[in-house]
C-alpha cells in the first residue's frame, strides 16, 4: 500500500489548487514544499485576475477552489477593467497583499483535513513500466504514491541572472535542484527553457506620487467568490498610480543593452511575449516614444510598490539609474533589485487534456512547469490536475471542459494541442467564444460540474439555484410588465438618456431594456422594485445580448460536433491514406484525442481533416478513446 494516495510536489498557486482538491475529495494527500514559508508566494505582480486571468478566477470558485475566496479577503484594492465595453472582455482585478495571502493560504492548507504538508526536495520521479511509484527525496529517502502531481513553477533547475551575474537558484536565489528534470528526461518526458523576470521594488515613502497618476479601484461589492459577503470598503481601499518612462530612461537603456542578461547571451530560454521586459519592449516598439507603468502596493506590512511593466535584468548600477530617470522616482530607493530567471518547463504536448502525461501513466502536471504565465493559468490548472488525478483513482471518467465551456478549456485545450514555445499567457482573444465565457456566468457554466464532483456543498447549490430562480422571475417580470411612455416616471427616467417619449404607448420591460443606457435595475425601480445590482446586471446582459448569446451557442455547437469523434492514441495514422506528409507528422507526434483538436494542430489543413473523418466512417485507423 503506498504512503499516500497522492503527492503534489510544489507549493505555488497550482499545487495549492491541486491539493486542496485532491484533500477535498478524500484523497490521502501530501503537499511537498521546500518551506511552508514559501506556500502561495507571490514572486512577481501582487495581484489576482485581470483580463481572461480574472475569469479563469471565477471559473476556480465555480468548481470550489481556493485562490478566489483568499483573493477577496485579502485584497487591498477591487478594480473591474474594461467595463464600459462588452461583458465578454469585462474582468475583475484585485491588488492583494501579498503577505496576507500567502499567510492565509498556508493556514488553508495547514488545517486542511486529509493534507499532509511536508518540507522536503523531491530530487527523482521513481517509475516502474512508464507507471509512477513515487518520488526519491534529497536526504535519500523514499515515498511511494498512487499519482504524481508536479507543480514545480520556475523552482527546477533555477538560474537567477542579473547582467553577468548567474547564480543557480529559484525566486530569489531560494533553493532549486536539475535532479528532478533529470530525473523527468530519464523517463522519456522532453523539457525546455523558460525565461521570466521581475522589476524593481522601491521604497514606498520615497517615491513623489505628485508627479504620477491616481489609479483608484471601483466603488462596488465586487467579489471573486460568490461565498464573499464582506470587502474590504472602498474608503479603506489601497491606491495604485501610473507614471511613464521617459527619453532619458529609453536612452539609459539602450546605451546599456549589451549588459543585459537577455541581450548579452546569458538568458537561453524564451522569455514571455505578453510581458516582455523593459529593454525588451524597447527592442522590439522602437516607435513608442513612452511606456506605462503601473505602481502597485506591495502589502500592508510592508513599505514597498512594485513596478509593473519595468522588468530588467541590467546590472544594479544601470537599474538605479533607469529608475530615477522615472516622473516622481528623482529620490527613490531601491529595495530589491530586479533579476531574470530560468527554469526547465514540461513541453505540455506530452499531456493529455487532462494534464496527465501520455508517456509516464499516473504523472499529471500543472502550473508553469506546463510553460504557462501567471498565477491564475497555474491555479486553474492546478485544480483541474487534481480533480482528475482523483476521478483516476476512483475509476471515473475525466474532466475536460471545452472551449465554448470555460477559458480553463481554452487553456487546456491550447497547451495541449498546440504546445507552447514561450510563457503561455491567456488572453480573451484566445477564446473564440468569450461571449458564452463571462464573469457573470461561471457558475451557470460550472456550478454544477463543482457539485457533482463532491468540491461544491449541496448548501452553495441551493443557494445558487434560488439566485437563478429569482434572474427568472426579473426576466419574467420584465417581459410581461408594460411601461407607458407617457407615465411620468417613465419620462422622468428616459429623457435624460436621450429617448423620445409622452406618446401614448406601451412597450414591456425587456424590449426597453434591449435599448443602450436602459437598465433593469432602473426599470424596477420603476414598478416599486429594489432589485439586487448584481442580479440586475446579469439580467441586462442576457436581455441585452441574448441573440449574440445564441449565435455563439449555434456556433460552438456546431463545431463541438468534431470534439465527439474520438481518435487518441492508439489511433494508427499509417492506415489513412492521401494525408499531408507535415499532417501526418503532426499528428502522430501530438496523438490529439478527437477530431476538434486535430484541427486546431498546426500544419493540419483542412483536407487532412475531411481525409480523417471519411477514414474514421470506413472504420481506418482502429480509432480508440485513450
Amino acid at each position: 500500500m503506498s504512503d499516500f494516495d497522492i503527492i503534489v510536489i510544489g507549493g505555488g498557486h497550482a499545487g495549492i489548487e491541486a491539493a486542496l482538491a485532491a484533500a477535498r475529495l478524500r484523497k490521502k494527500t501530501c503537499l511537498m514544499t521546500l518551506s511552508i514559508g514559501n506556500i502561495g508566494k507571490m514572486p512577481c505582480n501582487p495581484s489576482v485576475g485581470g483580463p481572461a486571468k480574472g475569469i479563469v478566477v471565477r471559473e476556480i470558485d465555480a468548481l470550489g477552489g481556493q485562490m478566489p475566496i483568499t483573493a477577496d479577503r485579502t485584497a487591498l484594492q477591487f478594480k473591474m477593467l474594461n467595463s464600459a465595453k462588452g461583458p465578454g472582455v469585462r474582468a475583475l482585478r484585485v491588488q492583494s497583499d501579498k503577505i496576507a495571502y500567502a499567510k492565509d493560504m498556508q493556514n488553508v492548507c495547514l488545517h486542511q483535513e486529509n493534507l499532509t504538508v511536508m518540507e522536503a526536495m523531491a530530487t527523482e520521479l521513481v517509475c516502474e513500466n512508464q507507471k509512477v511509484k513515487g518520488v526519491r527525496l534529497k536526504d535519500g529517502s523514499f515515498i511511494s504514491s498512487e499519482i504524481i502531481i508536479l507543480t514545480t513553477g520556475t523552482y527546477m533547475a533555477g538560474v537567477n541572472m542579473i547582467s553577468d551575474e548567474v547564480k543557480k537558484g529559484g525566486p530569489d536565489l531560494e533553493e532549486t535542484t536539475e535532479d528532478l528534470s533529470a530525473s523527468l528526461r530519464r523517463n522519456g518526458l522532453r523539457t525546455f527553457r523558460l525565461k521570466t523576470g521581475t522589476p524593481p521594488r522601491v521604497l514606498t515613502k520615497s517615491i513623489d506620487f505628485s508627479k504620477t497618476s491616481l489609479e483608484l479601484g471601483t466603488d462596488a461589492f465586487l467579489h471573486f467568490s460568490s461565498e464573499t459577503e464582506t470587502i474590504l470598503p472602498f474608503d479603506q481601499q489601497v491606491p495604485c498610480y501610473m507614471t511613464y518612462t521617459t527619453p532619458e530612461t529609453h536612452e539609459i537603456i539602450l546605451s546599456n543593452l549589451t549588459k543585459s542578461s537577455m541581450y548579452s547571451g546569458v538568458v537561453k530560454g524564451v522569455g514571455p511575449r505578453y510581458c516582455p521586459s523593459i529593454e525588451d519592449k524597447l527592442v522590439r516598439f522602437k516607435d513608442k516614444p513612452r511606456h506605462l507603468l503601473f505602481l502597485e502596493p506591495e502589502s500592508l506590512s510592508m513599505d514597498t510598490t512594485y513596478v509593473q511593466g519595468f522588468s530588467t535584468s541590467l546590472p544594479r548600477d544601470v537599474q538605479e539609474r533607469m529608475t530615477h530617470s522615472l516622473p516622481g522616482f528623482e529620490n527613490c530607493i531601491i529595495k530589491k533589485y530586479a533579476y531574470a530567471i530560468e527554469y526547465d518547463a514540461v513541453d505540455p504536448i506530452q499531456m493529455k487534456p487532462t494534464f496527465e502525461s501520455k508517456i509516464i501513466d499516473n504523472l499529471f502536471t500543472a502550473g508553469q512547469v506546463n510553460g504557462t504565465s501567471g498565477y491564475e493559468e497555474a491555479a486553474g490548472q492546478g485544480i483541474m490536475a487534481g480533480i482528475n488525478a482523483c476521478l483516476k483513482l476512483d475509476g471515473k471518467k475525466p474532466i475536460v471542459f471545452g472551449r465554448d465551456e470555460a477559458y480553463i478549456g481554452v487553456l487546456v485545450d491550447d497547451l495541449t494541442t498546440k504546445g507552447t514555445l514561450e510563457p503561455y499567457r491567456l488572453l480573451t482573444s484566445r477564446a473564440e467564444f468569450r461571449l458564452l465565457l463571462r464573469h457573470d456566468n461561471a457558475e451557470e457554466r460550472l456550478l454544477e460540474t463543482g457539485y457533482q464532483v463532491g468540491l461544491i456543498s449541496e448548501e452553495r447549490r441551493e443557494k445558487y439555484l434560488k439566485k437563478t430562480e429569482k434572474l427568472q422571475e426579473m426576466k419574467d417580470l420584465l417581459r410581461s410588465t408594460v411601461y407607458e411612455l407617457d407615465d411620468p416616471a417613465v419620462v422622468e427616467y428616459l429623457d435624460p438618456l436621450g429617448y423620445s417619449t409622452g406618446e401614448h404607448k406601451g412597450i414591456n420591460g425587456a424590449e426597453l431594456v434591449r435599448r443602450p443606457k436602459i437598465t433593469s435595475e432602473e426599470l424596477l425601480k420603476i414598478s416599486g422594485i429594489e432589485a439586487d445590482p448584481e442580479l440586475a446586471e446579469k439580467c441586462d446582459i442576457d436581455i441585452k445580448y441574448e441573440g449574440y448569446i445564441d449565435k455563439a451557442r449555434r456556433e460552438a455547437a456546431r463545431l463541438k460536433g468534431m470534439e465527439n469523434i474520438p481518435l487518441g492514441m492508439e489511433f494508427n495514422y499509417d492506415e489513412v491514406d492521401n494525408l499531408s506528409l507535415e499532417g501526418r507528422q503532426k499528428l502522430m507526434q501530438y496523438r490529439p484525442a478527437t477530431i476538434g483538436q486535430a484541427s486546431r494542430i498546426s500544419g493540419v489543413n483542412p483536407a487532412d481533416i475531411a481525409v480523417l473523418a471519411i477514414a474514421i466512417r470506413q472504420g481506418k485507423g482502429s480509432s480508440k478513446q485513450s
